[in-house]
């Protein structure tokens, strides 16, 4: 495990913007680093022309070039299996457009909403349950925020805001300022919550001023994505100190990615290292059934087998709940509970949902897929 160590010496303010400057996004890059083969440009474009492609300078180096298995290279590089659609896949696997009530904004949940105040990240994560998503045009921000404040002042039943994305503290700190502050005039919004992937792709970004803007417009919970013990670094951890330090809640969501952190080992030394700096881990989620992404999947009983492992070999404070999202928006089931039950046929599952009623759900990564059946 990855041990945190001193925390390093606070980073240059603008080194977050350098770092996107120089950021991969076109395929002829990354065999100009040795890191996509010259006869794989063709198949790679094509997939960088369906779902957009961005690595930050700084999580790039954190790709083994010689190990073509590298757990960053796979969250981060393209790979030809991306075009490779299953039947049972969806551009919109948890059901965001279904609940869009004003224009940025998604209210799923009676007591709370999610506002996307950007499309835009450091990294486009290749498993992405938003990579269909990703590819609109760029949000008009203070248009769409003023939208979305009335639809908050309408509906006092809402108590929490996730802000998401995207990622919203790609935002400047002049915008971010104008998100939160706009966000706390509404008088029944008693928390915010900030789903981010900058502390792991981006740590640099993490500057004195985003951490005062922060600070000015706590309690603020944020939730890190760290999904593998290596992109626990100096440099993250150096972020999540001042995070912390500023009053900062923090928490980690992961995802279950094959052949990234399907072992035990690596998840229990994540869990341990985000523990050690400070994070709960919270959720880990079972993978969205996002369009080209079965080479991550991974089934529902190999999920349940990695989560039950972990239970006495690592502290409570670092077993996160086991979820998945049932598909088209009907809400987030712990995946080891009564919600969920094993159906009668091979890959079958039933699923009740926090919205009400069950559904069915057939596990694509289990093998023979489940033939259609009645809901029951």
């Amino acid at each position: 495990m990855n041990s945190p160590g001193p925390a390093p010496a606070p980073l240059d303010p603008e080194a977050w913007r350098a770092q996107l400057v120089h950021s991969v996004r076109q395929v002829e890059a990354l065999v100009d680093q040795g890191l996509a083969a010259p006869s794989a440009v063709e198949a790679l474009r094509a997939v960088t022309d369906r779902y957009r492609m961005q690595v930050s300078a700084y999580y790039l180096g954190l790709i083994d070039p010689e190990d073509p298995h590298c757990p960053i290279r796979k969250q981060a590089l393209p790979d030809a299996a991306e075009l490779l659609h299953t039947p049972g896949e969806d551009a919109d696997p948890i059901g965001d457009a279904p609940h869009r009530v004003a224009g940025i904004l998604i209210h799923r949940y009676p007591d709370r909403a999610l506002l996307w105040p950007t499309l835009r990240c450091p990294m486009y994560c290749r498993y992405c349950f938003r990579k269909v998503a990703l590819n609109a045009e760029d949000i008009k921000l203070r248009q769409a925020l003023d939208g979305a404040l009335a639809y908050l002042r309408e509906h006092p039943e809402i108590h929490e805001i996730i802000l998401s994305g995207g990622d919203p503290l790609l935002l400047p700190d002049d915008r971010l300022e104008m998100v939160l502050a706009g966000l706390r005039s509404v008088p029944s919004i008693r928390r915010i919550r900030i789903h981010t992937r900058v502390p792991v792709t981006l740590p640099m970004r993490i500057t004195p001023g985003l951490v005062a803007t922060l600070r000015d417009h706590g309690p603020l919970y944020l939730v890190a994505h760290f999904n593998h013990p290596r992109e626990l670094t100096e440099e993250a951890t150096a972020g999540l100190s001042a995070l912390a330090d500023a009053g900062v809640v923090l928490l980690n969501q992961s995802v279950l990615l094959r052949g990234v952190n399907d072992q035990v080992s690596v998840l229990r030394d994540l869990f341990e290292g985000l523990v050690d700096r400070r994070v709960r881990p919270y959720y880990l989620h079972h993978p969205d059934l996002t369009v080209g992404t079965q080479h991550f999947r991974v089934s529902l009983d190999e999920g349940l087998a990695l989560s039950r492992a972990l239970r006495g070999q690592i502290s409570g404070l670092a077993q996160p709940m086991y979820v998945i999202d049932i598909p088209g928006g009907r809400g987030k089931v712990p995946v080891d509970s009564d919600a969920v039950r094993r159906g009668d046929r091979p890959g079958e599952w039933w699923m009740r949902s926090p919205l009400g009623g069950t559904h069915r759900y057939v596990d694509l990564a289990a093998g023979e897929s489940a033939p259609a059946g009645p809901p029951r």
